[in-house]
């Protein structure tokens, strides 16, 4: 592929990121975006089916190496539940042990293949699926539980990126996500640079809210270093209470319009990196 696959998704997650706030988006605007933030990056995209048609037989190619995964373990334990059940017809315990040890090794397996599915690969924060897979209902639109959102946005990151390059971009990500792991919560990168906290029903909003505070002034009083040049990085978050059954979508918007209003007042105490 003579567009490197990084860079791709560097410029389709700043395309995600400008289009967020539009309430209506048609292909036609898409397209410009993203031919803009190409150019950005030095990138005319001329062999776009060409680098299209790369992109899905990668997707394709790692699709059929989870289906292989899948197919195999679903093989491994359609034969080990066969094998329990002769044992325990049979009240046969050195084959009980023999498919102990199989089942195990097949959890172990499947553990591997759930990190692949669910985790980001940048961060190895979770990802979409994982938060619409643990928290939401079947059609992925309604709680599951109640709890507490957060969702959190890197202040000035196209200012790093432009500034140090989107390798160090990379970097600030992973620190970032790191950062919000020590609330000890599932951290999932939901966007390019934003990220949500889901808390359960026994934090309180008022309590997860401070526990974001301390880790921002922790972030905030932390100086980075790129190319021999130091510099600080900082985000802001918002957080809603959340019931059993309310939807996602209006529960996101919440939490989304008091991170910017967050946004505002830290930014007028950060004013740059």
């Amino acid at each position: 592929m003579s567009t490197d696959k990084k860079i791709l998704q560097i410029i389709s997650n700043e395309t995600k990121s400008s289009i967020d706030k539009m309430s209506v988006v048609t292909p036609s605007i898409y397209a410009s975006i993203f031919s803009q933030c190409a150019l950005e990056h030095g990138e005319t995209l001329d062999d776009e089916r060409e680098i299209a048609q790369d992109i899905m037989q990668m997707e394709c190619s790692n699709i059929s190496s989870l289906q292989t995964e899948t197919s195999k373990n679903a093989g491994k334990l359609s034969a080990s539940t066969t094998k329990a059940i002769n044992a325990i017809q049979s009240k046969d315990e050195n084959l009980l042990s023999e498919v102990l040890q199989e089942t195990k090794s097949l959890r172990a397996e499947i553990e591997k293949l759930k990190e692949a599915v669910y985790r980001d690969e940048l961060t190895h924060a979770y990802n979409r699926r994982w938060l619409h897979d643990r928290y939401l209902d079947i059609n992925g639109e309604k709680f599951n539980d109640d709890g507490v959102l957060i969702i959190i946005d890197l202040n000035f990151f196209k200012q790093v990126n432009d500034t140090h390059g989107h390798i160090i971009g990379d970097k600030v990500l992973i620190f970032i996500a790191n950062e919000l792991k020590k609330s000890h919560q599932k951290v999932i990168r939901y966007g390019g640079d934003e990220f949500i906290l889901i808390f359960e029903s026994n934090t309180s909003l008022k309590n997860a809210l401070k526990i974001l505070n301390n880790l921002r002034e922790d972030v905030i009083s932390k100086k980075l270093k790129a190319h021999g040049t130091m510099f600080k990085t900082s985000f802001s978050y918002g957080g809603v209470s959340f019931k059993k059954g309310e939807l996602f979508s209006h529960i996101v918007e919440s939490a989304d319009t008091k991170m910017y209003e967050d946004k505002q007042e830290i930014k007028k105490r950060v004013t740059g990196i």
